[in-house]
């Protein structure tokens, strides 16, 4: 399989490079090395390597590609909220640009990375949020990704020129070796890994009773695999990627520090969801993807 990876530099897009090129696939990446949340950049040099953003249409040369992965976006919470247009441009605008492109160039599938903060502070039920959950955009870049979505399934039910398979997936909250441990708000786990290591008390925002869904990025890897291989038309479908059960904040930051630690709390946040948690009965019934790793067993495993 030829394949295309926006963001292939950062967290999520290494990983993902590095599988598929371990699996025999050739692999061109693009990244403009943008993240503020990385002190280097993870490129894999049997991959074709672009140092370009995906606003640049020279870096977008889908020729001879069989499958995209679009990861390539602002993530940052801080960076959108203070430069919403510049969220927008990268988010919505470098979608567009993807989509367009891929389009003509005779790309069989694009494999969009989502997110489940499109489901804002709704509430949910006993079996979690499912992909008709209602959407309640928080801030411009759950908005950037819901618009995405949106123009993925554009693409997707197109049936002239412009009609493309496409593919949503709607991570929870992913972690693993390598994420950013820098900034507000970025992915607990990794903070708290980073004060462990420091010696300092780790800091739980709030009560630390609230719940997230967290899902190991082999397992996102393995789902956007999936997704990119299977022999079915998609035409802009969405699906959950997460592992049905939620852990509070407080479980992570006791079991990260241990006996020796300790905990500070800090002021809670606002607009900020109580709790999450995936329902992910689609990708398993349409995908036939589950995942494997549980954060638990493996905090323990690494610590």
């Amino acid at each position: 399989m030829r394949c295309f990876v926006t963001g292939g530099a950062g967290f999520i897009g290494s990983y993902l490079v590095r599988t598929l090129l371990d699996a025999g696939h050739s692999v061109v990446c693009v990244d403009n090395e943008s993240s503020e949340g990385h002190e280097s950049f993870a490129w894999d040099s049997r991959a074709t390597n672009i140092n370009k953003d995906v606003n640049d249409l020279t870096a977008l040369d889908f020729q001879q590609i069989d499958v995209v992965f679009h990861l390539a976006a602002e993530v940052s919470i801080q960076r959108c909220i203070s430069n919403p247009s510049k969220t927008l441009e990268s988010n919505v605008a470098g979608t567009f640009n993807v989509l367009n492109c891929a389009s003509v160039s005779g790309v069989k599938r694009v494999v969009f990375s989502s997110s489940s903060s499109v489901y804002g502070l709704n509430e949910f039920g006993p079996a979690g949020q499912n992909e008709s959950s209602p959407i309640d955009c928080l801030n411009i870049y759950a908005t950037s990704k819901l618009m995405g979505e949106q123009l993925c399934k554009l693409y997707g039910k197109a049936t002239d020129s412009r009609s493309l398979d496409t593919v949503c997936l709607r991570y929870f909250n992913v972690y693993g070796e390598g994420q950013s441990d820098k900034g507000q708000y970025c992915p607990v786990v990794a903070v708290f890994r980073r004060q462990k290591k420091e010696g300092i008390p780790l800091t739980v925002v709030g009560d630390g009773l609230q719940t997230r869904d967290y899902i190991h990025v082999s397992d996102v890897v393995s789902a956007n695999i999936t997704a990119a291989t299977l022999s079915k038309t998609f035409k802009g479908e969405i699906y959950n990627i997460g592992t049905g059960t939620s852990y509070s904040v407080l479980e992570i930051a006791n079991t990260i520090a241990g006996k020796d630690g300790s905990i500070e709390f800090l002021s809670p946040r606002t607009g900020e969801a109580r709790h999450t948690r995936c329902n992910y009965a689609k990708a398993f019934e349409q995908l036939l993807w589950l995942p494997k790793v549980n954060l638990m067993d493996w905090l323990k495993k690494t610590a």
